[in-house]
Order: structure tokens, then sequence, then C-alpha cells
């Protein structure tokens, strides 16, 4: 992605009043590029908000969490090419993180590996959707072929293992809440209430990287007190965020070099909680008019382009003065309340970081996983011995289909551990 921002002209290109016709010199030059939405309009396959399937049904609140609304049979699709596979898309009901009703939709793959002997097992993998956007949904962006991680779910497909990849920040994207477990779980609910599919009595793995990782141990937080029916065998996650608060903290501001990326997060974290709390997240009191500018332009748009055009940019050099998110109590709140451990998962799991990371500082993970640790967590985590995000996403993965892959067949998670490895010093950006 430095390459990219590297690349980008020195001057940016207004394409809307609001947008700024500028940045400071110390800033990501990046001019207003087109978004993801607006080229899937392009293609036959309607995007979500223009697809009736998507709708609620009028007497939503009638429905039970997991409930199935409707369903439809679907071409999954691996770099635009048809994929065989069985895919069926299901929507059904869950709730928001205030315990309202929503609708969203969940991926169900099965492969054509015949499957005896038990239930086939399932494996829940939560994509990084990070976007602003319903077009960005898995749900979408497998029928078209850009869903970016679905290479990775080959390997458990090759097994026999049945997919399932939720919508799990529901169709108006909100992002980093524990609505995302209630979806999750919820869509587990949807796959196991379709007789068709055969996997009433599946056992269950969930696995998520990042943004993934968020919506995956959540799920696994909650899903004791939420939905206990889930028959839920482990769960696999890694580059996680654990305190949105000092996430917030180290995303805000300007850091130097690749760890300036890291700003694009709280663009999309801002635009989210504003979706959630609108009445928290205002734009139009913390703000200037730039901010909210830009704020708009990251409203509607998918993980690669909010990636290119926040990096770089912190969202604290566009504050109000005497402004902060840190200077609103309220803002705090929803930061911690939405934060990793509210929760001990009831079930095993592994977990990975790399020693340094741009986006999501080891810091910012270590003091959730000592909480897990002290209040008895059924918890394997390790540092990966290599630095950057995106790399560990792959470093991890290996072990984490293994591991999946052993705990779906019944056999033993294996011993807990914590294996933290801090070599930077206390302070270096990104550690």
């Amino acid at each position: 992605m430095s390459a990219c921002l590297m690349a980008a002209g020195a001057g940016a290109v207004s394409a809307q009043p609001a947008y700024p016709p500028s940045f400071p010199p110390d800033q990501n030059q990046m001019p207003q590029l087109p978004s993801e939405p607006q080229l899937y309009g392009m293609l036959p396959i309607p995007v979500p908000d223009q697809d009736p399937w998507y709708d609620d049904p009028a007497n939503l609140a009638d429905y039970q969490p997991g409930q199935i609304v409707r369903s439809r049979e679907v071409q999954t699709r691996l770099l635009g090419l048809p994929f065989p596979v069985y895919t069926k898309q299901l929507l059904f009901r869950s709730n928001d993180v205030h315990d309202n009703p929503i609708v969203t939709a969940t991926t169900v793959i099965v492969p054509g590996i015949p499957w005896t002997g038990s239930a086939r097992p399932v494996v829940s993998f939560q994509e990084a959707i990070d976007s602003t956007n319903s077009a960005c949904n898995p749900s979408h962006t497998l029928q078209v072929g850009t869903m970016k991680e679905s290479a990775l779910a080959i390997y458990w497909l090759a097994q026999g293992f049945a997919i399932n990849v939720p919508d799990f920040d529901g169709k108006f994207n909100t992002f980093n809440t524990y609505a995302e477990g209630k979806m999750v779980l919820d869509s587990l609910r949807a796959m196991k209430n379709d007789p068709g599919l055969g996997l009433t009595d599946s056992g269950i793995a969930l696995y998520g990287y990042s943004g993934g990782g968020s919506g995956s141990i959540r799920a696994a937080e909650l899903r004791e007190s939420y939905a206990p029916d889930v028959r839920l065998l482990g769960t696999t996650i890694g580059g996680t965020p654990g305190s949105l608060v000092a996430e917030a903290e180290y995303a805000t501001k300007q850091e130097p070099g690749l760890t300036g990326t890291s700003n694009f997060t709280m663009w999309l974290g801002f635009a989210s909680f504003a979706r959630e709390y609108p009445d928290v997240f205002k734009p139009e009191d913390l703000l200037t008019e730039e901010g909210q500018g830009l704020l708009h332009d990251f409203e509607s748009r998918c993980y690669a382009t909010i990636a290119l055009e926040g990096a770089y940019r912190p969202i604290s050099a566009y504050y109000q003065p005497g402004k902060s998110l840190e200077s609103s109590p309220e803002i705090m709140k929803v930061l911690e309340d939405n934060s990793l451990g509210k929760h001990i998962p009831d079930t095993p799991v592994l977990w990975w970081h790399g020693m340094w990371d741009e986006l999501i500082p080891p810091s910012v993970v270590l003091p959730t996983i000592d909480s897990y640790w002290e209040r008895g967590a059924d918890l394997r985590f390790y540092t990966v011995p290599l630095p950057e995000h995106i790399t560990n996403a792959v470093t991890g993965w290996l072990p984490a289909v293994a591991w999946t892959s052993a705990v779906l067949r019944s056999l033993p998670p294996g011993p807990k551990f914590k294996a933290e490895f801090t070599p930077l010093p206390a302070g270096f950006p990104g550690s």
C-alpha cells in the first residue's frame, strides 16, 4: 500500500464542493478516487441497496434471532470465474448493538465432496469487511468474484467442510461493535434452521483476521449468553484490536513511517460508529468543515479506497479547536463498551499477533490477552516473530487452518499457553 501512496499525484482533485481542495504538505496527497460501489453498480448483479431480496419484512419484530426471512441459490465466483460449489444465501433476523431487530445476510458454501459418519463440519469465515457500503459485503462480492479473502477458504472446502460467510457488519456496515458477534451467531442459527443444507447438527469453528477477527471473537464472547444453541468448537483469530480506546489514541494522530497508514482506521471507525451512535459521534460537533467533507467521502466505500485515501491523514488534524475524541466522555464510553473482554469465551481460542503491527500495535492487544488469561479463558496466544499487519495475516493463517481442522474433526484443542514476544522498546511506533 505504501508504494501506491508514493505513486500518488502531488495535487488533490476535487470531485464535489464539500471535498477539501488541498491537503497539508505533510499529509497524504491522494486525489479523491472513484468508490468501489460505483464500479460494482456497472455489473449485471445488482448491489444490495438496489436488490429487493435484502429488504426488511414488514413484520421484522415478529421474527426470532436467526430466523430466516428468505433464501436463494447463487453462483460463487473466484476472481470473477464461477467456482464449482453449492451456494445458498440466507436473509435472517438479528439484533443491532442496541438490541433493535435488523436483517442481514449470510452465504453458506457446501463443496461437492461427500461427508459421512457425522454432520458435515462448518467453518464460519468472517472476512475483514472493513467497509462502509453494503456492496462491499461478502454476500455481494462472492457473487461478483471480488471477495478479497475468498482464496483462503479453499483449503477448508477441499477437506469437505462447509463455509459460512456472514455479512456480520450488517447491511448498514457498522464496525467493531458487539453487534458483530450477534450477527455471526444468528447467521449460524439461520444456517442450522435451513434443513436443506444438512448442517443442523454440525460442529462449528470461527475464523477471522483483523476486522474478521473482531466479529469472530465477539461471537465467541457472546455465545454462552446470547446463543448457547450454537455448537461452537473453537475460534481462531489474529490481528484484532483489544482496546478500542488504545487503538483510537494510536491511530488518530500523525505517526512516522509505515505506522502512518493506520490513520485510515479512524475514519472508518468514526463513519461506522456515527451510524450506531448518532447522538454521540457527531461530525458537526467534532470536525472542521474539511473534516466533515472527508468523512462524508469515507461513508460509502470499500476497504481499499478507504485505506488509500485515509492513510497518512490523521483525523486529529481535522478536529475543531479544543475538540477531540478524548474530550467527549460519551465517545470514550462507547469505545470502552465495545472493547474486547466484556465476556470470556466458554470455548477454546487460538489467537496470534505480529510482534510489530503498523495498524494494530501489540500494546493495544496484550492487556486484553492478560485479562483473558487471568480470568481463566481456554486460550492459546502467541506472538509471530515477524512484523507488519498483512504479512501476519498469512503467517498465522496456516496454523489457523491446521488447528480449526483438528477441532472440527473432534481432536483435542491442545494445552493452553500464553507466549507473547515483545522485543521492541515501549513506545516504539507500532509496538
